[in-house]
């Protein structure tokens, strides 16, 4: 398949490795950046294209991964073309491609860097196509890059988008926060990284429901209020704690 591709970001970066490594040829990386797309392009044999209006008539895949707030303005400097094309946004309606003759969606339910290799063989690809042609070859390509290929339309995907974001997103927030209120207290984060290798490698085999531990599981309104007080002065840090306490509290009456 000849791709181009039009971003140079994390999952821009991760989606130009799989297809490199798949054997289809990147004719172009377009990035709003032109250095970074210099970049991307030198690392998959490609070429950098300074200006949308230079996209080659040649490609038959067009990889949109850029910000959802730029997807408007990059689909706007498609019309006309003949190329199956596709976003990799996991928020955006398939709808924001309606003016393209042929499209798609490709979304990587991952969390993305640069500077982290990742085995994409094993990221979930959610896929949705404009018609049944367009899906066809989608979930042929999508399947060259990856063993896990889910049909999922934009309702549903929207909803597991969010999922994502509590799941990947505010989790990572919480470490970040750990990381400080440590940091701050002359101790070091990885005394947390077999705790936090532990609870992610428990609900691999346990639902989350299930392998909640902790004071406000038990109940301990003591052991609350203490953690609580030590947070004095840190009034955001309370409510995120007081917040999740009671959540869990809910979750489990």
């Amino acid at each position: 398949m000849k791709v181009v591709l039009i971003g140079s970001g994390n999952v821009a970066t991760h989606m130009a490795l799989a297809f490199n490594a798949a054997g289809h040829t990147i004719l172009q990386i377009w990035s709003a950046t032109f250095e970074h797309a210099l970049t991307l392009a030198e690392r998959v044999d490609s070429m950098a294209i300074g200006s949308l209006s230079e996209l080659t008539e040649e490609a038959e895949l067009i990889v949109i991964a850029v910000n959802d707030d730029a997807i408007e303005q990059v689909v706007a400097n498609l019309e006309g073309s003949n190329a199956l094309v596709v976003h990799t946004s996991g928020a955006t309606s398939l709808s924001s491609l309606a003016r393209m003759k042929h499209y798609g969606v490709l979304y990587p339910l991952q969390t993305f860097s640069k500077a982290r290799a990742i085995d994409f063989s094993l990221v979930p690809l959610c896929i949705e196509g404009s018609d049944e042609s367009s899906f066809a070859t989608l979930k042929t390509i999508a399947e060259s890059l990856s063993t896990a290929v889910y049909r999922i339309d934009s309702a549903k995907r929207k909803i597991l988008h969010v999922a994502a974001a509590f799941a990947c997103n505010f989790v990572n927030q919480l470490y970040a926060l750990s990381d400080d209120l440590l940091l701050k207290n002359e101790m070091d984060f990885g005394l947390l990284r077999p705790l936090i290798l532990e609870t992610a490698e428990k609900i691999q085999v346990i639902a989350p429901l299930e392998a909640q531990t902790g004071p406000a599981l038990r109940r301990d309104e003591k052991t609350l209020a203490a953690h609580l007080d030590l947070l004095e002065g840190q009034p955001e840090l309370q409510n995120i704690y007081q917040t999740l306490s009671d959540s869990i509290k809910k979750s489990h009456q």
